[in-house]
């Protein structure tokens, strides 16, 4: 059974392990009552209530009434049990509906605004700014995990696809992406001292350039 991180060695992604990471032992000593799925589950509730500097897997064991090293029947490593738990909050995240290409550009001013691409970008860029407010353990495991879960990929692919709409191509549509990407793990990430106000603003001047950008001939 392997509790830990070889620290001498590469660690690779729980998404990237053979069956995500789940451990092929299952025995008749692995404990009953409990599953990867309910073990995800207390993980994101005690980093809700404790943070993550003070979680810990003897914490979670002792809230699941089983000892850490249960745990170890349904995740080889710590690192992996926070990958999960990432990807659980991501997956609260509501996304907005598919959009397809808009025509190159400027945006058709007879849609309207909250249906248009940028109405939906306003959603889904508060909507994460939201996540990172009730969870603020998801900002810094975004920054240390590689975040390719299936719910961080659904996210990053309901962001292209809104870049996709704008009517951007080539460089400036991948300029477009990086910006709000960086956007919304930079000032998002910083929910909790930034007002609502200020971030609104902020998502005003991000939304307007790239407006300004599309309705360029040739962007």
């Amino acid at each position: 059974m392997v509790t830990a991180a070889d620290p001498g060695k590469t660690r690779t992604s729980v998404w990237l392990s053979p069956g995500h990471g789940a451990p092929a032992r299952r025995r008749s000593e692995a404990p009953s009552g409990l599953d990867r799925d309910r073990i995800t589950g207390a993980t994101v509730r005690l980093l809700d209530a404790e943070g993550l500097a003070r979680f810990s897997m003897r914490r979670l064991a002792a809230g699941l009434g089983v000892t850490a090293m249960s745990l170890y029947w349904y995740v080889d490593t710590k690192h992996d049990l926070l990958e999960l738990a990432l990807d659980r909050a991501l997956g609260e995240l509501p996304l907005p509906r598919s959009a397809a290409p808009a025509p190159a550009g400027p945006p058709a001013s007879a849609e309207p605004a909250a249906e248009g691409w940028s109405g939906r970008l306003r959603s889904l860029a508060c909507g994460y700014r939201r996540l990172l407010a009730e969870h603020p353990w998801v900002a810094p495991l975004t920054a240390a995990y590689p975040n390719i879960g299936p719910h961080a990929r659904a996210f990053d692919s309901a962001l292209q696809r809104l870049v996709d709409a704008t009517g951007l191509a080539g460089a400036c549509r991948t300029g477009a992406h990086l910006a709000v990407s960086q956007f919304l793990h930079g000032c998002g990430g910083a929910a909790r001292r930034t007002s609502e106000g200020d971030f609104a603003l902020a998502l005003d001047v991000l939304i307007a350039g790239i407006e300004a950008k599309a309705a360029r001939p040739g962007a």
